[in-house]
């Protein structure tokens, strides 16, 4: 039986889990974790405490949060070749773009699909400064293409990308080229597609 185990709901954040999981090729197991009681039953909230997925478990390691977890799977698993060694000056921007995706990317998204922004005298007070510069951001980031470390896919591309992915479907974010033709990049791996398919047949299952 495999160590690694991932709790997760095909309407959640854990779809991104299951892509870096796909991209991993490690045996996994899948547990569906219903939203009410279930996500919040004592035995649920010991492995998290926020009561929310993903989670993954490892042995006797446990993680979430999705950024984290592709870090994880990707110093876990170096096999797979999704991060650069710590002695690889590439893993500066590894890092710095993830850490990126998962705050101001993260906030500026959510706050404006909320209807609010900071005001342009309070933008040094948030992370992000203002929605528009984040996204200005994302664009910088991903111009040398055709991936966030250039030429390498890796573990920063399933999260930061998941994001764009989300934000052009949904019209979270604005449909830039250079957003679309990243989307299209990254859904067209075998392992996104492979982790689509498992998700959509058990959200189906669960209708």
């Amino acid at each position: 039986m495999t160590d690694l185990v991932l709790y997760t709901n095909p309407m959640s954040r854990g779809r991104i889990a299951r892509w870096m999981l796909e991209e991993v090729g490690a045996p996994y197991r899948t547990e569906i974790v219903q939203y009410g009681p279930q996500m919040r039953s004592s035995d649920y909230l010991a492995l998290n405490p926020m009561g929310k997925v993903p989670t993954l478990t490892h042995g006797a390691a446990v993680v979430t949060e999705c950024a984290a977890i592709c870090a994880y799977l990707a110093d876990a698993f170096p096999q797979a070749n999704l991060a650069p060694t710590t002695d690889d000056p590439a893993r500066g921007a590894y890092f710095r773009w993830m850490f990126f995706a998962a705050g101001p990317v993260e906030a500026a998204v959510t706050n404006k699909s909320m209807g609010w922004e900071p005001p342009e005298d309070r933008r040094g007070m948030v992370g992000y400064g203002s929605f528009q510069q984040t996204l200005d951001t994302v664009e910088k980031a991903i111009g040398g293409g055709p991936f966030l470390l250039g030429d390498r896919f890796s573990a920063v591309d399933v999260y930061f990308g998941s994001q764009i992915i989300w934000g052009v479907q949904f019209g979270t974010m604005d449909k830039r080229p250079a957003f679309e033709a990243y989307a299209a990049r990254l859904t067209a791996r075998p392992a996104y597609q492979s982790a689509k398919a498992l998700d959509d047949a058990a959200q189906a299952a669960a209708a």
